[in-house]
């Protein structure tokens, strides 16, 4: 074969292989955004049922200047989490756990630092995500000669083409 042929399949399935790459990404990020979205339903519900919102709960040193003055006052530091406020944190919540059919009953404190911490985690890995697209889209963009041989349409076909035995 000819050296520019060679050059040229080359390059071509680099691009195809970066936009596979770019594809599954986004997929990823989708799904990963359908998680997000199903997580944040459940920290709303269990807002509600502890009739609290994020700014509703006191400071944890505004509940322990109000209760310095009062005579019978035991605890000079009472922990007040943002989410439980007054709720009674041992209350059991039902909860089904990722990736799992399981459900369980958690203590209403545990479920709702459960589902915070994965809310964290998975606020990163979007991050993390629409970081690696953005990186592969710019590669795919910086072959801007291949751009002028290969239009989007028949990239997108390359990309989702199947070998299927005969």
């Amino acid at each position: 074969m000819d050296d520019g042929v060679q050059q040229f399949m080359q390059s071509l399935a680099e691009l195809e292989t970066e936009a596979e790459n770019l594809l599954l990404a986004r997929d990823q990020a989708v799904e990963n955004d359908k998680v997000r979205n199903g997580n944040r339903e459940a920290l709303t519900a269990l807002r509600k049922m502890a009739r609290t919102t994020r700014t509703s709960v006191t400071a944890p040193f505004e509940s322990i200047m109000k209760e310095v003055g009062r005579p019978g006052a035991n605890p000079l530091v009472k922990e007040v989490c943002a989410t439980c406020g007054n709720h009674d944190s041992d209350e059991r919540t039902w909860m089904m756990f990722p990736g799992t059919d399981v459900f369980a009953g958690v203590p209403f404190h545990a479920a709702h630092t459960i589902l915070e911490t994965d809310q964290e985690r998975l606020d990163y890995e979007a991050k993390k995500l629409q970081s690696y697209v953005k990186e592969k889209s710019f590669l795919i963009s910086e072959k801007g000669a291949l751009a002028d041989k290969i239009s989007p349409g028949l990239l997108r076909a390359l990309v989702t083409l199947t070998d299927r035995p005969k």
